[in-house]
């Protein structure tokens, strides 16, 4: 049997504990010990010196396992979440911390082992990666077609060196109008299939009756309408790379689709007798939270794990702000010789002004605005440049939208001042769970459900 790493188990239900140590032993894998608190988790890291942590996130004692899991971050040893507590803002919590995986209680033998192997892969490339990744301005990486220098542009364009090359599937996430689908275009035209096509699928703009025969094809005749055979994305990508962007928009039935092509490398076209094989690269793009659409049901967790292994998170334009000046000129000469003008430059107030606006839209944003100011530029100088003049209102919306909170939130909250009130007494007649309506045994469950360590109250 293969000699796989040491295992260090936090989680505060035995059974559960007990379940995961028989699995990985099984697997291979050396169970070194189980603790139920970050305070047992401490002691056991200390002396045992796992390799990887599988941490649960309700623990025993005031910590959470997001507590310890901010220690281990520092500590750089990886590890994965295994929780059933999938609400918005735990999920934020657990993403800042960096883990390597997040699997939702229950779950199956099969997404244990295979979520852990995908962990371990991406620990190794990225310890790779991280021996190009730059750590100060000075050190720059450069990719024709990408613009900008900042720090953390940068260790986006260390991985996309490390990953170009390789066949390896990609999962590229970030807001709206910050450039993936450029990023998908450097990683096709850098790796070994540039030669072939790279070919967009938008997965939210096709209609539902459609996907699968814009997918994978259909044979002349195989439905009304169907006056000739049609070569579906997956054939016209064969050899190069298929580009799925907004993928989280893909409805279930396509998923359980898309799965089977990427685990067996063929295609059925609609109406056709036998299978076709196909040989692409998948590059995946999307702007939600694919955890978040996974704990709720609307995205597989088997198709997340055949795409997430090498994600690349693109930083947002107000996360860059230094890259501003030099993509503002980038987009100025392209209009500039577009419109057939003689522009050559911004005002210093005109800079400060695109550097201070936080950009909602992105490097979208900014372009099209670039655009509208050379059009509407007479001299050669941009010197007064029409920035959104919902520049505070948007700034007080996105406040607004912040604070803005989920029901879960709402019902969290609302517990905790209840519990507050009563000086932290659950049951009895002056308890929380008295003046809730709720048995203390319910209150106990809903408290655990959302998080609430006695901390909070």
């Amino acid at each position: 049997m293969e000699n796989k790493e040491k295992i260090l188990i936090v989680e505060d239900e035995f059974i559960v504990a007990n379940n995961l140590k028989l699995i990985l032993k099984k697997d291979g894998y050396d169970i070194i010990g189980i603790a139920s608190s970050a305070t047992q988790a401490r002691a056991l890291l200390a002396d045992k010196k796992p390799d990887w942590v599988l941490l649960d996130i309700m623990l025993k004692g005031n910590e959470t396992g997001i507590d310890l899991a901010r220690e281990l971050t520092q500590q750089k040893i990886p590890f994965l979440f295994i929780s059933a507590n999938t609400n918005q803002s735990t999920l934020e919590a657990v993403k800042k911390t960096q883990p390597y995986g997040f699997m939702v209680k229950p779950f199956r033998q099969k997404d244990l082992l295979v979520m852990l192997d995908i962990a371990r892969y991406r620990y190794a490339v990225e310890n790779e990666a991280k021996k190009l990744i730059p750590q100060t301005k000075e050190k720059t990486v450069t990719i024709a077609g990408i613009i900008g220098n900042s720090i953390l542009l940068n260790e986006v364009l260390a991985k996309i060196n490390i990953v170009a090359p390789t066949e390896t599937s990609v999962l590229i996430t970030g807001e709206s109008g910050t450039g993936k689908e450029r990023i998908a275009h450097t990683i096709h035209e850098n790796s070994l299939r540039k030669h072939k096509p790279i070919v967009i699928v938008n997965c939210a703009a096709i209609p539902l009756s459609l996907l699968e025969s814009e997918l994978f094809g259909h044979e002349k005749g195989a439905f009304t309408g169907a006056n000739s055979q049609r070569i579906g994305k997956f054939e016209q990508a064969d050899g190069g790379t298929l580009f799925l962007d907004e993928i989280g928009e893909l409805p279930l039935d396509a998923q359980v689709k898309l799965l089977r092509v990427l685990q067996e490398k063929e295609i059925d076209r609609i109406g056709g007798s036998k299978a076709t094989k196909v040989d692409v690269r998948i590059i995946a793009a999307t702007n939600r939270t694919l955890e978040q659409e996974v704990a709720e049901g609307r995205f597989r967790l088997d198709l997340y794990y055949r795409l997430n292994i090498f994600p690349l998170q693109v930083p947002a334009l107000r996360e860059r702000k230094d890259d501003i000046p030099q993509l503002a000129h980038h987009f100025l000469k392209k209009f500039n010789a577009a419109a057939k003008r003689d522009i050559n430059a911004f005002s210093a107030e005109v800079l400060q002004q695109l550097q201070s606006y936080n950009w909602p839209g992105n490097i979208r944003e900014l372009e099209h605005l670039i655009e509208r100011s050379v059009l509407m530029t007479a001299g050669n100088e941009i010197n007064q440049i029409n920035i959104p003049v919902s520049t505070t209102s948007h700034s007080s919306t996105a406040s607004n939208l912040a604070a803005m909170q989920s029901l879960e939130d709402v019902e969290r909250n609302h517990i905790v001042k209840i519990l507050q009130a009563c000086g932290g007494k659950v049951s009895g007649p002056d308890g929380a769970a008295k003046i809730l309506n709720l048995a203390p045994t319910t209150l106990y469950s809903k408290m655990k459900k959302l998080g609430i360590q006695q901390e909070y109250y």
